[in-house]
């Protein structure tokens, strides 16, 4: 399954969430650091989905 995913920039780092996922969300300092902290956001949250299914 494919979810959309919103990056912010800030002043010192990024922050990512998934609408369609509350609570999926990332910090970080870099893009690419956010960026793979959100994928395994989607991931865990996604299989917790799965399970409360």
């Amino acid at each position: 399954m494919r979810y959309a995913v919103v990056i912010e920039k800030g002043e010192n780092s990024y922050g990512a969430y998934v609408p369609d996922l509350p609570g999926c969300v990332a910090v970080a300092e870099t893009l690419e650091e956010v960026k793979q902290l959100i994928a395994e956001a989607i991931i865990f949250g996604s299989s917790l989905l799965v399970m409360v299914r």
